[in-house]
């Protein structure tokens, strides 16, 4: 390791269905290109660690289902707020730790409902926001997954979507636009977050590929 190399630190477990351990290994080479010395923790009490978070650039979490105790989760948000970057997708980091309000409030949404089975379904990159360094040079693409339905906070910034069509959901009479990427600041920290990567497939569709890797390297410190 270099002076100068960043520290990632990768947070996994959980539900075993969004694949923590493969999902998480997919994204080991783009750290490691982008010069990140990367550990691996799959206990949340990491998160009670103040020395290493605060020597941590960047906390990749992919964790569903879980419950932080209080100390994990002060401890997780205390580290962001002071600069560490958080960056996580799908479920791993909108669908846990429901319970505690707070860490929602840092993440900037929760996850809600989505169709019973895969579907296909376009992701706009929001034309304001087409040159961020996360998105840019993607265009419009098509993705066959779960379409993700959630509440969302209005300070995210919103750099794709998609539109969810009516359904028996309680979704309402017409079309909605519906977050797919979004960052955030909370205190000096970085957030970034995409609804796509339920399955290790949707994670190596290259636009899927491309902006989820930039957006880890975007939500460090």
């Amino acid at each position: 390791m270099t002076a100068t190399a960043r520290r990632a630190l990768v947070v996994r477990g959980g539900w075993e269905g969004h694949a923590p351990v493969e999902t998480t290994e997919l994204f080991r080479p783009d750290l490691d290109a982008a010069g990140f010395e990367v550990s691996v923790a799959e206990d949340l009490d990491v998160y009670r660690d103040e020395a290493l978070l605060a020597r941590t650039d960047l906390i990749v979490q992919c964790w569903t289902d879980g419950t932080l105790t209080a100390a994990q989760s002060e401890g997780l948000r205390r580290a962001v707020h002071n600069g560490t970057g958080l960056a996580g997708w799908h479920g791993g980091l909108v669908a846990t730790f429901a319970e505690d309000r707070e860490y929602l409030r840092m993440v900037g949404g929760l996850f809600l409902h989505h169709p019973a089975e895969f579907l296909d379904h376009r992701v706009r990159v929001e034309p304001e926001h087409a040159q961020h360094p996360i998105v840019a040079g993607i265009d419009e693409f098509t993705v066959h997954t779960e379409q993700y339905w959630m509440l969302t906070d209005a300070r995210n910034r919103t750099l794709a979507s998609t539109v969810v069509e009516p359904g028996d959901g309680g979704q309402g009479d017409g079309p909605v636009a519906m977050p797919v990427v979004w960052t955030r600041q909370w205190g000096r920290g970085r957030i970034f977050f995409s609804a796509i990567g339920h399955r290790v497939e949707d994670l190596l569709q290259p636009e899927v590929r491309t902006l989820t890797a930039r957006g880890l390297v975007w939500a460090s410190r």
